[in-house]
């Protein structure tokens, strides 16, 4: 896991008064690891556009020019003229070198460096400087953003115009900003840069987490003293639409459950699969419930059956529609795992907050906190672009989902794994980041085309990780 941060500039306060470091010192190694990754990625005499701000975004990329300057072919752009004290005394130094301005862009550059203005930025671009990203753009060439994409405000909104960056150099610490949804597309990818002491020192313990694939712990089997019974048996609330559930169990089966049986609470001519058990009420030995997937109209005494039983729940899809959730959300070890317009629902029945879809996507993590305020005990799986998961006082990031799991029956899937993990005895947040990271992992291990991966694909997967 790594650390993400609101705002940064503590950190570099307490460098100042801990550490005796100095502002300069730390624009200067910042410009140094954006020198370095483009040494190390870009042969000499390159072409090189770096376009500054006034402030000290721009004077990070002021130094930058003067690092490579000779080493490569740099073309300087003012988007505005320096105006910060650090800007200024970059400029001096630039022009004590030889390096001038351009008033031109050319067609194309190898390298483009947007250094226009960084986390503080809100609202929109005026006209001019709205042009200018639109035609960065449009530029044909590896584009870099120093901390942050220009148009990217410190609260994760785009501005209409904003910089679309291959790769974003951040400094010093990763900022939640970038992991907004809308941001996903803008920020690429992500490196840390060191501004003068190593990030374990930079750093200071945080809320927020952003998760890696070594976080995830998948199922073992190396006790050979085992059976079907050691590793759970999960039971799956199959409803109206009984196809979500057979491909939540079947993952859930493929992913390590020892039993997965299917509870069905309304007659169904659906063929069951020879490695199902069918059931009309959930079994006594069960070690976790799943329920909501296709679920549609049940009846109160149906649900009182299903979670007669205290075990470990994980509730997705059409029961977060019900009012049933307000006692629900009262038990112990329970999962939920909204998509945007059924957390706005359930936001709703329980009295938290009466919003709109575009309201949540703008503060997501706001309103993921909102929830776990409020029922600390549940953790809570918000999908996305980037998955939040909250439980207590922590945020868990996600930021590998794809395109390709924009399909349904795909979070069907997810509810399978991590219902399997429950099952089999993780935490409720053990279970929900690590059926997470494989969720995510098995797409990105899919090699066919990005539009075609079925939950099918998703299933045989699960066997590869």
């Amino acid at each position: 896991m790594q650390k993400i941060y609101h705002e940064v500039g503590s950190l570099d306060k307490r460098c100042y008064e801990q550490f005796f470091l100095n502002e300069d010192l730390l624009m200067e190694h910042a410009a140094e690891g954006i020198a370095t990754f483009i040494r190390e990625n870009f042969s000499k005499n390159s072409s090189v556009l770096i376009v500054t701000g006034s402030g000290n975004n721009g004077a990070d990329g002021l130094a930058l020019a003067r690092l490579l300057y000779k080493e490569y072919a740099i073309s300087l752009y003012y988007a505005k003229e320096p105006k910060s004290p650090m800007a200024q005394l970059q400029q001096k130094r630039n022009t004590s070198l030889g390096i001038t301005p351009t008033t031109q862009l050319k067609k194309s550059y190898d390298v483009v460096v947007d250094a226009i203005v960084g986390t503080g930025f809100r609202g929109e671009f005026d006209e001019k400087l709205g042009n200018l990203l639109q035609t960065l753009n449009q530029l044909q060439a590896y584009k870099i953003a120093c901390d942050t994409p220009s148009g990217l405000s410190a609260d994760g909104i785009v501005a209409s115009h904003t910089f679309y960056a291959d790769t974003t150099l951040t400094m010093g610490a990763l900022k939640l900003s970038m992991f907004s949804d809308s941001a996903k597309a803008f920020v690429g990818k992500i490196e840390v840069l060191n501004l003068g002491i190593s990030r374990e020192l930079y750093e200071v313990p945080s809320t927020i987490n952003l998760l890696e694939f070594s976080d995830m712990q998948l199922p073992s089997r190396k006790n050979p003293n085992t059976h079907k019974g050691s590793f759970g048996h999960l039971c799956v609330a199959m409803g109206e639409k009984s196809g979500a559930a057979l491909i939540s169990a079947l993952s859930a089966l493929r992913f390590g459950a020892g039993l997965v049986s299917l509870v069905a609470l309304q007659k169904s001519t659906t063929t069951i699969p020879h490695t199902l058990m069918l059931r009309d009420d959930i079994a006594p030995n069960a070690t976790a419930l799943a329920c909501g997937m296709g679920l549609g109209d049940v009846t109160k005494t149906q649900l009182e059956s299903l979670f007669a039983h205290n075990v470990g729940v994980i509730l997705d899809a059409d029961i977060l529609h019900s009012s049933a959730m307000v006692q629900l959300l009262k038990r112990n070890n329970t999962i939920i795992t909204p998509h945007p317009k059924e957390f706005v629902s359930l936001l709703k029945t329980l009295d938290l907050a009466d919003i709109t879809i575009e309201q949540l996507q703008e503060k997501r993590f706001e309103y993921a906190q909102l929830f776990t305020h409020h029922y600390p005990d549940v953790v809570l799986l918000l999908k996305g672009a980037n998955v939040i998961i909250s439980y207590q006082d922590m945020l868990y990031i996600n930021p590998h989902g794809s395109s390709k799991l924009a399909k349904g029956g795909s979070g069907d899937i997810l509810s399978g794994l991590i219902a399997s993990l429950l099952a089999q005895g993780y935490t409720p947040l053990q279970a929900a980041i690590s059926g997470s990271l494989a969720h995510t992992k098995v797409a990105q291990n899919y090699t066919g085309a990005d539009f075609s991966l079925t939950p099918d694909d998703l299933i045989e997967g699960i066997g590869n990780l």
